[in-house]
Parts: structure tokens; sequence; C-alpha cells
């Protein structure tokens, strides 16, 4: 027999190998936490292929090296089931990393030069989008103007969204393009904000701003592939090998198939386009079934309400800071339930996004009414965001099979202004991961990107510390809503393969499922809570393969 190289955990455990068809191409050695509830620890596995052959300690693994295998050690830190990701706008989060960033733009004024700064950049004609901007970081949270920024762009249309996608400011020429004008009546489930004589002051509200969206080019199939293949690296990066692409246009799902079709696709992405269009989507499915872990036509996505930082998730009382305001409907609430009811008849799963307590409640009646009506199975429903809820109202979420579908990062952002806006008893049960989790609810975990930043670490953090991104609640926002690193990590493996059907083929390690993993450069159920979000990722495997390692 061949002598074979020896790794410095395993000089008491080094066996002659020889390369072969049983031989690992994969083993990592170290701190394994599997998501396995059965064996939740390990200190080896194995992988050949796309799937992991073996899960234990080094005596179990040692046998299956050969001199192909390549090994990796967690050193101090930790491997786990590579992160998924729940809720993410995947093309608009490709499109981002491209486009003008204002997320942290701190005063109007910055704000203002950002936009000038990127329009030297473009042609005259082209568009200015994406932006995420965040008037809450702004002394008095001043709603930005089309005037603000009519001067630095008198070649270009800029429409650039607040960090929640409820709510943009369109430049006067955008507002030409869009022909909006002081005649221009407000849509359903939108509104249109104007000076005192009408004139449109360029601010747009959820539906408002499909008039903008509809005079915007569509991207091309080669602008469109560049994003998609962005995103998929930054996500790898993140330690995501999944996500679940919800509102997904039709668009995206092309370029996702051209991808893997060359070989390029490194993230597993769930698709649910919009719940208007369930037709086409069962129609799809039933012609050429929904797919598999690579790219899968998931379900269906719909709206009920907006956001609490535009003023438009729908509320039982009025908001403190407008008190002619329970904010809006988005879905009329006829067409919310024939296409709920019709969706689920196409055997489809259903995820709506719901935020106000309003909102919530109106959503779980029409699920409870579907279910009823339509008999028992595995539908797995899902309530996207579910963020502020009344007490008599978290059962209902076990009762009715119901997953909390959150974003715990929105807990971080929203912790430092949300009082201002929604009475302190509703507060109680703002983003109630804990009571959720104490009702027996299953809670998917995500970060709603480009509303949020896609990085797991940071929402783990926000759900374990529930601390605010201004510093002000160190012992945490309504602490009694915390919960533990593993259910956080839980909520994003897991659950989150539950939450699309693919938990037999995914979420944890254990032999026999697809071989995703990440590792990070720290154990985070060791360190300062606080410290978690300083975490980096060392390596993240998607079936088998290393997509990132920096």
């Amino acid at each position: 027999m061949k002598a074979c190289r020896l790794f410095p955990l395993l000089l008491l455990l080094a066996t002659a190998c020889e390369p072969g068809a049983d031989s690992a191409d994969l083993a990592v050695f170290g701190t394994i936490w599997t998501g396995d509830s059965a064996r939740p620890v390990a200190a080896a596995l194995a992988i050949r292929g796309d799937s992991i052959i073996a899960v234990g300690d080094s005596a179990r693994i040692a046998p299956l090296l050969g001199r192909k295998t390549r090994v990796v050690f967690t050193g101090e830190g930790l491997a786990l089931p590579a992160f998924a990701d729940g809720h993410v706008h995947f093309s608009d989060g490709g499109f981002q990393l491209g486009f003008v960033d204002l997320r942290d733009a701190a005063t109007p004024a910055e704000f203002v030069q950002r936009i000038k700064a990127y329009a030297a950049t473009l042609h005259p004609g082209e568009w200015i989008l994406g932006g995420t901007w965040d008037h809450e970081r702004w002394r008095g949270a001043p709603l930005p103007r089309r005037e603000w920024i009519d001067s630095v762009t008198p070649n270009n249309p800029v429409f650039v969204q607040r960090l929640d996608g409820h709510m943009g400011v369109a430049n006067s020429r955008a507002l030409t393009l869009a022909q909006l004008t002081s005649a221009s009546p407000d849509l359903p489930g939108g509104t249109i904000i104007r000076d005192k004589d009408g004139t449109p002051t360029g601010l747009l509200k959820d539906a408002a701003m499909d008039r903008v969206f509809a005079a915007i080019p569509p991207p091309s199939a080669e602008q469109t592939d560049t994003a998609v293949v962005r995103a998929m690296r930054f996500a790898n990066s993140k330690g995501l090998a999944a996500v679940a692409a919800v509102s997904a246009p039709w668009f995206e799902v092309a370029a996702l198939r051209r991808l893997r079709a060359r070989g390029d696709q490194t993230l597993r992405v769930a698709f649910f386009p919009a719940i208007a269009g369930w037709k086409r989507v069962a129609d799809s499915v039933a012609a050429h079934g929904p797919g598999d872990d690579w790219i899968r036509l998931a379900g269906v996505k719909g709206f009920v309400d907006g956001s609490l930082g535009s003023t438009t998730a729908l509320m039982v009382d009025p908001y403190l800071d407008d008190s002619t305001s329970r904010g809006l409907m988005i879905t009329p609430e006829d067409s919310l339930r024939r296409w709920i009811g019709a969706a689920d008849s196409a055997g489809l799963q259903v995820v709506v996004h719901a935020v106000g307590d309003r909102a919530n409640a109106l959503l779980l009646a029409i699920y409870d009414s579907v279910a009823r009506v339509h008999g028992a199975r595995d539908r797995r429903f899902r309530i996207e965001h579910a963020q502020h809820l009344r007490a008599e109202d978290i059962p209902r979420f076990a009762a009715g099979g119901i997953l909390a579908s959150m974003q715990p990062y929105h807990a971080a952002d929203d912790g430092r202004w949300a009082q201002k806006r929604i009475r302190p008893a509703l507060i109680e049960g703002t983003y109630a991961f804990r009571a959720l989790l104490d009702a027996r609810t299953t809670l998917l975990f995500g970060s709603d990107w480009t509303v949020a930043p896609l990085d797991p670490l940071l929402g783990i953090w926000a759900a374990v510390t529930r601390q605010t991104l201004d510093n002000r609640n160190p012992g945490g926002w309504v602490p009694a809503q915390k919960i533990t690193v593993e259910e956080a990590m839980h909520a994003y493996t897991t659950a989150n393969a539950f939450g699309v059907f693919a938990e037999a083929s995914r979420g944890a390690l254990t032999p026999g499922r697809l071989a995703d993993l990440v590792i990070l450069d720290r154990d985070i159920r060791k360190i300062a809570p606080d410290s978690i979000r300083f975490v980096t990722v060392r390596m993240t495997v998607v079936g088998g393969k290393i997509v990132y390692q920096p």
C-alpha cells in the first residue's frame, strides 16, 4: 500500500489509502453544527460529487480520504449548513450593485451629491435607478422632492426608491415620461404625494410607482444576465447557497436558466412570481414540472399592504404621526381572495406580504377560509414579513400551519423610529420572534434584499441581540422577543429548506443530502452575541464545489 498524506489532526488515525471510487472529494474537520436534531454536532464530514457521504468523528471520515481528497479544517471557526435566504428581490439586488447607492447617505445634501456624481457617469437619457435611500437617517426625516435633484440631473430621468421599495422619488423628467401631472388620479393601492395646488412633488407610494415603472425601458437579456451573475457571486460571498426570489419577474427566471445551461449557476433559486399571474405559473408547472434543487418554480407571491417606513402598512389604528392614515390595501380584498384560492386550487404554494396588524389579521382569515374550503393538504402558506402582530393573532400561525417568513435586520432598522408611528402595545408584538417560536410556529429568516443587507450574520445578530442601528438599545429593542443563536441558525438553514419543500435534500448536514455548507471564521455559538455581526465567511460550498473563498 502507498502511504497517504498525513494531516495534523489525523496523525493517530492515519491509514494507508488508495485513490478510488470510494474516496471523498472534499472533507471537513473541526467544529460542525449539522442542523440535524438527532446529531447536532460533529467533528468531520465527507463529500463526494454533490452530496454528503458521511458525518461523524475523525475516525469515521479518515478511511474516506484519498490522495485527491481536498481537506479543510475549521480551526477556531464553525462549519454549518450553507445559509438560505427566505425572501430576496434577486435581480433587483444584482442591478442595485451597479446602481447609485444612497442607503447610507446621512443628509439630504449627500443624497443629492451622490445622484449628481452618478449622473456624471451616464449618457444623456439614461435612467438613474435603485438608490435605496432612508430618510429616517436625516435630521427631522424630511421626504425628498423632485426639486432636490432636478438641477443635478437635467439630462437623465431619475426614479430612486426608499430602501423598503414602497416609496420612491422621481425628478421632473421622469414624471414627464410617466405622464404624471396634477391631473393624474391616484391609482387604487397607491398615493401620489402632491403640493397644495395638486402638483406632484415627485414622491410616489406603492401602486402609484407603477406609472414610472412602465416608462422605464426593460433591461436587455445581457444586462439581466450580468445582474444575476453579480447577485449570485455576492450571495455566495455571504455564505448563501439558496434564496427564495419573491415577486420574481419572468425575465429573471429566463436569465437563470441561461446561466445554468452555460454551467455558471452557483446559487439555488426558488422563484415566486406575482400572484396575479398564477395561471401562467400553474400552466408551466403542469407542462414542465416545478423544476429541481437548482431552479424551482415554487409558487406565487402576493401583497396585502405596504411598509411601516412608508406609512403604507395596513394598521387597525391610525398612525401616531399621521392620524388621517391607517395605511394602504395594495391588492383589493376580493382580488386577493380570488387569486389565493385559485393558486391553491392549482396546487401552488402561496406566499403573501403582510406588514401591518390589520393586514396580518386579514391574511390569516383568508388563509383559514381557503384551507377550510379546499380541504387538508401540505400547502405551507407563508406570511412574508409578519412584522406587527396583535397578541391574539400569534397562535393562529401554528394552528393553520402557516409559516412566518421574517427579516430580523428590519427590527434593528425600524427600532430606531417605530415608536413614533405605532402604539406601545403593538410594539410588544413587533418582530415577535420569541412569541412565534414559543407558539410552535415555523420561523423562516431572510433579508428582503435590497431592502436590507444580504448578510445572514447580520440577521442572526439582530435576532439574538435585538439591538438597533442607532446603538440606543444595547440591551435590545423589545428584548422579550430575543431568540438563541441556534434558533436563528435553524431559521436560516433547516427551516428555510422546509419553507420551499426542500427539506429532504438540503438544510442540514447529513448523509445523502446535498453538500451545501459554509465555514465561518469564528463559532458564533461561543462568542459575545454583539460580535456576531463582525464574523466573516471563510468558505462557501454549493453542491460539493467551493464557490467562494476569499
